[in-house]
């Protein structure tokens, strides 16, 4: 018997709401990412250039049973960009919907990966006291700042308050109209859904795009496993799909798409590359 056949698919409960199971674990969370140091040979040297990135600010997701998920943004889905963007000379500037802390599932964090260890503590009171998204909007999106693209990172989080967020649909609505780019890995595209609230389904700027993204039909094994304490209490994918975008995958491999100016890539596997092609399309 293997160890993963031994290991418990009970989810861990930490007071609140429950962690993914030891099994889930063993199967999801890797203790080193495949970050690959990439050196941006014509890296950006505006510092008034920034990515604005998009956090939940939500801890726990009610699952159709009433148990809590403690859940929020994926660490690698969050900082292997990241450091992407970093190396290639573009710092980020947090936000989450009001300015309280971002919420982290530091339960998926790499334990033995110096580089995201590395960029978690430059960035840690940017998590701890992000800019309020609320604020940034009631000003008119009017800063200092340059941002060359909007960033909405992973993890189940992103479908926590995100897609109803009506500050957030003015920023994609912006985004379009000032060609940004905007970047969404794994759960980071149910956030896209802000712009379709309390509109009506044609009037979706992603209509007739194409996405790889984390698949609902993965979403619907998770609870086998224990990596979620229940079935999820929605899908975004069906959302998604019903307002006219296609999602080409229904596995995770790493796989990364750019359509346009929307840049997806579909679990944790594709940080890297995601990051990678992110960069690169900011650079150009």
């Amino acid at each position: 018997m293997n160890m993963s056949q031994e290991l418990s698919k009970e989810p861990i409960f930490e007071g609140v709401g429950y962690e993914p199971s030891p099994f889930s674990r063993s199967q999801f969370v890797t203790s080193k990412t495949d970050y690959d140091y990439t050196v941006y040979k014509n890296a950006n040297k505006d510092k008034s250039k920034r990515v604005l990135v998009m956090c939940t600010e939500e801890r726990y997701m009610t699952m159709k049973n009433g148990k809590k998920f403690s859940t929020g943004n994926h660490p690698v889905e969050t900082l292997v960009p990241m450091l992407h963007f970093e190396a290639a000379g573009f710092e980020s500037d947090i936000f989450t919907p009001t300015g309280s802390p971002v919420a982290l599932e530091m339960w998926a964090m790499p334990s033995e990966d110096d580089a995201v260890k590395g960029i978690l503590e430059r960035y840690k009171n940017k998590f701890e006291h992000p800019k309020s998204l609320e604020d940034f909007v009631s000003k008119g999106m009017k800063s200092e700042v340059d941002y060359v693209a909007v960033f909405l990172p992973g993890g189940h989080g992103a479908m926590l308050g995100l897609p109803e967020n009506d500050d957030l649909k003015k920023i994609i609505n912006w985004s379009i109209e000032k060609e940004l780019y905007v970047l969404a890995i794994c759960h980071g595209p149910a956030a896209l859904l802000a712009a379709a609230h309390n509109e009506p389904a044609e009037n979706f700027p992603y209509r007739g795009y194409q996405m790889k993204s984390f698949p609902d039909k993965i979403d619907t094994q998770t609870p086998d496993i224990g990596y979620v304490p229940g079935e999820m209490p929605w899908f975004y994918g069906e959302k998604l799909e019903t307002l006219g975008v296609k999602i080409l995958n229904d596995n995770i491999s790493g796989a990364c798409l750019t359509d346009r100016k929307l840049i997806t890539g579909d679990s944790p596997l594709a940080a890297n590359n995601f990051g990678k092609m992110s960069a690169t399309a900011l650079l150009k």
